[in-house]
């Protein structure tokens, strides 16, 4: 393949809606050099907010596959392949990876890449799902997590780790970056003074609203100035985390802020995030806000160890139950000036390591790998 053919890489995902993976997809989609990547994307059900994102929407087709299986879906991913004619399949997460085998058994063309951005969830922790999954492999050329620690979480679980790669998840470092805090808080409507802790995650059960908002109680009874600042698309657990907070003693010092396309004044208003998920690959979210000045919070999941060195630039721990949850809380939120001093250590650190620049450059460099190419990347 000469210097002058880009190479066409073709997403599969069910959707992008708002999301962590989803907004991955879109920044790398967006940040690949057209001089050598064209970039085309199926959502499987639906469209969503960030199809907006993209430099052309109509990089983004929709096939509205209903719920459970659909072999009409596969047939139709097969025949959009068979148009497009990718050098690389890129699947995101286990459903768009099955599709993606059913197409290739349908005649599709272009060697599978697939990723995996979180730990094995419930539903998909039966026998029968982890040999689907090991028989799904073999029809990969590789297979790529989103932090280290979450390859060694699935090559520990008996998957093939000469096929497992890491490309380890960056953020914008020149978007996302410290502001005024007051100023932010003012724009925003939010009490100038007193702490605020944010969560920014999508309304789904694992995300863990619920362990939160109730942790957040408990703290808010200790420390009167204590705000919690909440931001997430809509999602399954939608009219329980509104119910829940409407019926709080403390809902006048809980703010729900909804689906934000913009959420950088929001991390500049907050002293502390937290990610109380017990199921993330990298989170996003938490490197935003680190980006943006703002320790972090997290649950010792998978890539949470990777970015946050406990007690140095955040906070690791067991936050597994809504009492553990609620000492690390407490503990944080009741040093205002350590949580200054670990924000500007957080925010070097996503800076040296975990830069977008990085993450594209990694893509890219396995993207040509897997299609045969020898170009290089910076020429």
């Amino acid at each position: 393949m000469s210097r002058s053919t880009p190479v066409k890489i073709a997403h599969v995902v069910l959707s992008l809606g708002p999301g962590g993976m989803e907004n991955g997809v879109v920044n790398l989609a967006r940040s690949l050099p057209p001089e050598k990547f064209t970039v085309r994307i199926c959502c499987l059900e639906s469209g969503g907010e960030f199809v907006r994102r993209l430099p052309d929407p109509g990089w983004a087709t929709v096939l509205g596959k209903p719920p459970g299986l659909s072999v009409r879906a596969a047939w139709q991913l097969a025949g959009w392949l068979r148009r497009e004619k990718p050098a690389v399949i890129h699947t995101h997460n286990l459903g768009p990876l099955i599709y993606a085998v059913w197409a290739k058994w349908f005649g599709a063309t272009g060697v599978i890449l697939h990723g995996e951005h979180g730990m094995i969830t419930e539903a998909e922790s039966s026998g029968f799902h982890l040999r689907l999954r090991r028989l799904l492999y073999m029809a990969c050329r590789k297979v790529h997590t989103v932090s280290h620690g979450l390859r060694h979480y699935y090559i520990e679980r008996g998957f093939p780790a000469d096929k497992i790669v890491a490309v380890v998840n960056g953020v914008d470092t020149s978007r996302f970056v410290p502001g005024d805090k007051m100023a932010a808080r003012k724009a925003l409507g939010l009490p100038e003074s007193g702490i605020v802790v944010g969560m920014v995650a999508s309304l789904q059960r694992r995300k863990r609203h619920r362990e939160m908002i109730e942790a957040f109680e408990q703290c808010a009874a200790r420390h009167e100035n204590a705000r919690l600042l909440l931001l997430g698309g809509d999602g399954p657990e939608s009219g329980n985390v509104l119910r829940q907070i409407a019926a709080s003693p403390q809902s006048k010092r809980i703010h729900w802020a909804g689906y934000q396309e913009d959420t950088r004044l929001f991390y500049q208003a907050m002293d502390l995030l937290a990610v109380p998920s017990v199921n993330e690959g990298l989170s996003n979210a938490a490197l935003e806000a680190m980006a943006s000045g703002v320790p972090v919070l997290a649950h010792s999941a998978c890539g949470n160890p990777d970015i946050i060195e406990n007690e140095l630039d955040g906070f690791v721990a067991n936050l597994a139950t809504t009492g553990e949850l609620f000492q690390q809380l407490e503990r944080a939120i009741s040093s205002p000036e350590q949580l200054i001093q670990m924000g500007k250590k957080a925010r070097a650190k996503v800076v040296a390591h975990y830069s977008l620049g990085a993450m594209v450059s990694n893509y890219a460099s396995l993207y040509l790998e897997l299609a045969g190419c020898d170009l290089g990347v910076g020429s």
